[in-house]
Protein backbone atom coordinates (compact mmCIF):
# COMPACT_ATOMS: atom_id res chain seq x y z
CA UNK A 1 0.00 0.00 0.00
CA UNK A 2 1.94 3.19 0.98
CA UNK A 3 4.63 4.82 3.53
CA UNK A 4 1.85 6.49 5.89
CA UNK A 5 1.83 8.96 9.06
CA UNK A 6 1.42 7.34 12.23
CA UNK A 7 -1.57 10.12 12.79
CA UNK A 8 -3.52 8.51 9.57
CA UNK A 9 -3.32 5.11 11.33
CA UNK A 10 -4.71 6.47 14.56
CA UNK A 11 -7.49 8.34 13.18
CA UNK A 12 -8.22 4.99 11.57
CA UNK A 13 -8.25 2.82 14.89
CA UNK A 14 -10.18 5.51 16.80
CA UNK A 15 -13.02 5.26 13.93
CA UNK A 16 -12.93 1.39 15.14
CA UNK A 17 -12.41 1.44 17.91
CA UNK A 18 -9.03 -0.59 18.10
CA UNK A 19 -5.33 0.02 18.23
CA UNK A 20 -2.58 0.00 15.96
CA UNK A 21 0.19 -2.03 17.14
CA UNK A 22 3.87 -0.75 17.04
CA UNK A 23 6.70 -3.14 16.71
CA UNK A 24 10.46 -2.07 17.53
CA UNK A 25 12.84 -3.68 15.58
CA UNK A 26 16.41 -3.86 14.99
CA UNK A 27 17.65 -5.83 12.01
CA UNK A 28 16.36 -7.02 8.59
CA UNK A 29 14.40 -10.61 9.69
CA UNK A 30 12.51 -8.43 12.54
CA UNK A 31 11.39 -6.15 10.03
CA UNK A 32 10.47 -9.05 7.66
CA UNK A 33 8.84 -10.92 10.52
CA UNK A 34 6.72 -7.66 11.36
CA UNK A 35 5.78 -7.08 7.66
CA UNK A 36 4.74 -10.21 6.80
CA UNK A 37 2.58 -11.03 9.41
CA UNK A 38 0.91 -7.47 8.81
CA UNK A 39 0.71 -8.26 5.45
CA UNK A 40 -0.95 -12.01 6.28
CA UNK A 41 -3.86 -10.10 8.55
CA UNK A 42 -3.95 -7.11 5.96
CA UNK A 43 -3.85 -5.11 9.03
CA UNK A 44 -1.53 -1.66 9.40
CA UNK A 45 1.34 -1.57 11.55
CA UNK A 46 4.24 1.03 12.93
CA UNK A 47 7.68 -0.11 12.69
CA UNK A 48 9.64 1.45 15.15
CA UNK A 49 13.19 1.87 16.52
CA UNK A 50 14.00 3.45 20.15
CA UNK A 51 17.03 5.97 20.20
CA UNK A 52 18.43 3.58 23.20
CA UNK A 53 18.75 0.66 20.28
CA UNK A 54 20.88 2.50 17.96
CA UNK A 55 24.13 1.84 19.34
CA UNK A 56 23.03 -1.99 17.96
CA UNK A 57 21.07 -0.95 14.96
CA UNK A 58 22.51 2.62 13.54
CA UNK A 59 19.94 4.50 12.13
CA UNK A 60 21.36 5.62 9.26
CA UNK A 61 20.69 1.75 8.85
CA UNK A 62 18.00 0.99 10.01
CA UNK A 63 15.86 3.80 8.53
CA UNK A 64 16.15 3.43 4.79
CA UNK A 65 15.54 -0.54 5.27
CA UNK A 66 12.35 -0.24 7.35
CA UNK A 67 11.63 2.93 4.92
CA UNK A 68 12.05 0.51 1.90
CA UNK A 69 9.97 -2.25 3.56
CA UNK A 70 7.09 0.23 4.30
CA UNK A 71 6.63 1.46 0.97
CA UNK A 72 6.58 -1.83 -0.47
CA UNK A 73 4.31 -3.63 1.93
CA UNK A 74 1.09 -4.59 0.94
CA UNK A 75 -0.34 -2.97 3.79
CA UNK A 76 -0.46 0.76 5.15
CA UNK A 77 3.02 1.45 7.38
CA UNK A 78 4.31 4.66 9.39
CA UNK A 79 7.76 4.56 10.60
CA UNK A 80 8.75 6.20 13.67
CA UNK A 81 11.51 6.59 15.89
CA UNK A 82 10.62 5.50 19.66
CA UNK A 83 11.65 7.35 22.64
CA UNK A 84 14.07 9.89 21.39
CA UNK A 85 16.35 11.72 23.86
CA UNK A 86 17.93 14.43 21.81
CA UNK A 87 16.47 16.56 19.60
CA UNK A 88 19.77 15.98 16.77
CA UNK A 89 18.07 12.27 16.54
CA UNK A 90 14.78 13.43 15.96
CA UNK A 91 15.99 15.90 13.46
CA UNK A 92 18.38 12.78 11.89
CA UNK A 93 14.54 10.73 11.65
CA UNK A 94 13.06 13.37 10.03
CA UNK A 95 15.53 13.94 7.09
CA UNK A 96 15.90 10.34 6.43
CA UNK A 97 12.16 10.16 5.74
CA UNK A 98 10.41 9.21 9.39
CA UNK A 99 6.72 9.99 8.98
CA UNK A 100 6.81 9.86 12.55
CA UNK A 101 8.67 10.99 15.87
CA UNK A 102 8.95 10.92 19.64
CA UNK A 103 10.33 13.05 21.80
CA UNK A 104 10.57 11.37 25.34
CA UNK A 105 10.93 14.28 27.92
CA UNK A 106 9.36 12.34 30.67
CA UNK A 107 11.88 13.19 33.13
CA UNK A 108 11.42 16.66 32.65
CA UNK A 109 9.89 18.95 34.67
CA UNK A 110 6.21 19.66 32.83
CA UNK A 111 7.50 22.94 31.55
CA UNK A 112 10.62 22.27 30.21
CA UNK A 113 8.64 18.87 28.53
CA UNK A 114 6.38 21.35 27.40
CA UNK A 115 8.80 23.81 25.84
CA UNK A 116 11.01 20.78 23.68
CA UNK A 117 8.04 18.67 22.39
CA UNK A 118 6.46 22.44 20.95
CA UNK A 119 10.23 22.58 19.19
CA UNK A 120 9.71 18.81 17.91
CA UNK A 121 6.59 19.73 16.64
CA UNK A 122 7.82 22.87 14.86
CA UNK A 123 10.28 20.94 13.06
CA UNK A 124 8.59 18.14 12.34
CA UNK A 125 5.10 20.06 11.26
CA UNK A 126 7.87 20.98 8.10
CA UNK A 127 8.26 16.99 7.03
CA UNK A 128 4.54 16.70 7.70
CA UNK A 129 5.34 14.29 10.04
CA UNK A 130 3.25 12.77 13.39
CA UNK A 131 4.84 13.58 16.64
CA UNK A 132 4.32 11.28 20.62
CA UNK A 133 5.53 12.92 23.44
CA UNK A 134 5.24 10.98 26.95
CA UNK A 135 3.74 12.26 30.13
CA UNK A 136 4.33 10.63 33.48
CA UNK A 137 6.82 8.11 33.70
CA UNK A 138 6.57 4.53 32.56
CA UNK A 139 8.33 2.39 34.39
CA UNK A 140 11.39 -0.19 34.12
CA UNK A 141 13.73 0.60 30.98
CA UNK A 142 14.00 0.73 27.33
CA UNK A 143 17.24 -0.88 26.14
CA UNK A 144 19.84 -0.84 28.85
CA UNK A 145 19.14 1.93 30.36
CA UNK A 146 18.35 3.30 33.86
CA UNK A 147 15.19 1.74 35.41
CA UNK A 148 12.80 4.13 36.46
CA UNK A 149 10.02 4.35 38.86
CA UNK A 150 6.45 4.81 37.90
CA UNK A 151 4.73 7.79 37.94
CA UNK A 152 1.28 7.89 36.82
CA UNK A 153 0.28 10.17 34.40
CA UNK A 154 -1.99 13.30 35.81
CA UNK A 155 -5.18 13.59 34.17
CA UNK A 156 -5.10 17.77 34.63
CA UNK A 157 -1.81 17.97 33.77
CA UNK A 158 -2.23 15.79 30.30
CA UNK A 159 -4.81 18.43 29.39
CA UNK A 160 -2.33 21.13 29.91
CA UNK A 161 0.33 19.38 28.05
CA UNK A 162 -2.08 18.57 25.15
CA UNK A 163 -3.12 21.85 24.61
CA UNK A 164 0.21 23.60 24.63
CA UNK A 165 2.43 21.27 22.30
CA UNK A 166 -0.55 20.33 19.58
CA UNK A 167 1.17 16.62 19.80
CA UNK A 168 -0.68 14.22 18.09
CA UNK A 169 0.01 10.86 20.17
CA UNK A 170 0.14 11.09 23.90
CA UNK A 171 1.98 7.80 25.84
CA UNK A 172 0.44 7.52 29.42
CA UNK A 173 2.33 6.25 32.29
CA UNK A 174 -0.61 3.78 34.14
CA UNK A 175 1.35 1.42 36.13
CA UNK A 176 2.71 -0.05 32.63
CA UNK A 177 7.09 -0.46 32.60
CA UNK A 178 9.17 -1.31 29.59
CA UNK A 179 11.04 -4.69 29.31
CA UNK A 180 9.81 -8.05 31.19
CA UNK A 181 7.34 -7.72 34.31
CA UNK A 182 9.06 -9.41 37.53
CA UNK A 183 4.84 -9.74 38.52
CA UNK A 184 2.04 -9.66 36.17
CA UNK A 185 1.11 -5.69 36.27
CA UNK A 186 -2.01 -3.98 37.26
CA UNK A 187 -2.99 -1.05 35.23
CA UNK A 188 -4.31 1.85 36.82
CA UNK A 189 -7.38 1.49 34.32
CA UNK A 190 -9.05 4.82 36.41
CA UNK A 191 -6.43 6.65 35.52
CA UNK A 192 -6.71 6.11 31.89
CA UNK A 193 -10.48 6.52 31.59
CA UNK A 194 -9.93 10.16 33.31
CA UNK A 195 -7.11 11.14 31.08
CA UNK A 196 -9.11 10.21 27.86
CA UNK A 197 -12.18 12.13 29.32
CA UNK A 198 -10.38 15.32 29.82
CA UNK A 199 -8.41 15.20 26.40
CA UNK A 200 -8.88 13.82 22.87
CA UNK A 201 -5.35 13.31 21.21
CA UNK A 202 -5.33 9.73 21.15
CA UNK A 203 -3.00 7.44 23.80
CA UNK A 204 -0.39 5.30 23.42
CA UNK A 205 0.47 2.28 25.48
CA UNK A 206 4.19 1.51 26.11
CA UNK A 207 5.67 -1.76 28.20
CA UNK A 208 3.21 -3.54 26.31
CA UNK A 209 4.90 -6.96 27.03
CA UNK A 210 3.68 -9.25 29.95
CA UNK A 211 0.30 -7.43 29.84
CA UNK A 212 -2.41 -9.60 29.32
CA UNK A 213 -5.39 -9.54 26.69
CA UNK A 214 -7.82 -8.73 29.21
CA UNK A 215 -6.09 -5.80 29.89
CA UNK A 216 -4.96 -4.87 26.28
CA UNK A 217 -8.51 -4.64 25.37
CA UNK A 218 -9.51 -2.91 28.21
CA UNK A 219 -6.92 -0.18 27.70
CA UNK A 220 -7.77 -0.13 24.02
CA UNK A 221 -11.98 1.13 25.22
CA UNK A 222 -10.95 3.59 27.17
CA UNK A 223 -8.89 5.27 24.87
CA UNK A 224 -5.59 3.70 23.74
CA UNK A 225 -4.64 3.59 19.69
CA UNK A 226 -1.26 2.71 19.57
CA UNK A 227 0.73 -0.45 21.89
CA UNK A 228 4.16 -0.47 21.76
CA UNK A 229 5.29 -3.88 21.66
CA UNK A 230 9.88 -4.21 22.10
CA UNK A 231 10.84 -7.19 24.03
CA UNK A 232 7.84 -9.97 23.05
CA UNK A 233 9.67 -9.44 19.77
CA UNK A 234 13.21 -9.30 20.66
CA UNK A 235 12.72 -12.59 23.05
CA UNK A 236 11.13 -14.32 20.41
CA UNK A 237 13.70 -13.66 17.90
CA UNK A 238 16.19 -15.03 20.46
CA UNK A 239 14.20 -17.87 21.64
CA UNK A 240 13.42 -19.38 17.88
CA UNK A 241 17.44 -18.15 16.51
CA UNK A 242 18.46 -20.24 20.55
CA UNK A 243 16.00 -23.48 19.06
CA UNK A 244 17.28 -23.95 15.53
CA UNK A 245 20.99 -23.42 16.76
CA UNK A 246 20.37 -26.47 19.63
CA UNK A 247 18.44 -28.58 16.50
CA UNK A 248 21.85 -28.46 14.20
CA UNK A 249 25.35 -29.94 14.20
CA UNK A 250 26.05 -27.32 11.83
CA UNK A 251 24.41 -24.15 11.77
CA UNK A 252 23.47 -22.46 8.74
CA UNK A 253 22.89 -18.23 8.02
CA UNK A 254 20.10 -18.56 5.60
CA UNK A 255 17.63 -21.14 7.63
CA UNK A 256 19.15 -18.56 11.02
CA UNK A 257 17.98 -15.61 9.18
CA UNK A 258 14.29 -17.35 8.36
CA UNK A 259 13.73 -18.90 11.98
CA UNK A 260 14.56 -15.16 13.45
CA UNK A 261 11.90 -13.86 11.15
CA UNK A 262 9.83 -16.54 11.91
CA UNK A 263 9.84 -15.74 15.56
CA UNK A 264 8.92 -11.81 15.22
CA UNK A 265 6.16 -13.13 12.97
CA UNK A 266 4.53 -15.19 15.26
CA UNK A 267 5.11 -12.41 18.35
CA UNK A 268 3.86 -9.53 15.92
CA UNK A 269 0.94 -11.59 14.17
CA UNK A 270 -0.79 -12.44 18.04
CA UNK A 271 -0.08 -8.72 18.96
CA UNK A 272 -1.92 -7.74 16.28
CA UNK A 273 -4.94 -10.32 16.59
CA UNK A 274 -5.88 -9.32 19.76
CA UNK A 275 -5.30 -5.10 19.12
CA UNK A 276 -8.07 -5.34 16.50
CA UNK A 277 -9.95 -7.75 18.15
CA UNK A 278 -9.41 -10.37 15.65
CA UNK A 279 -10.33 -14.10 17.66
Amino acid sequence: MALVTMKELLTMAEKNDIATGAFSVGNMEMVMGAVVAAEELNTPIILQIAEVRLKNSPLELMGPMMLAAAKNAKVDIAVHLDHGLNIETVQKALDLGFTSVMFDGSLLSLEDNISSVKEVVRRASKYGATVEAELGVVGGNEGEGTAHEIKCTSPDDAKIFCDETGIDALAVAIGNAHGNYPVAPQLRLDVLDDIHKKVSTPLVLHGGTGISDEQFRQAIKLGIRKVNIATASFDKLAEYAKIYCDSTEKANYFELSSRQAEGVYENVKRHIKIFSFID
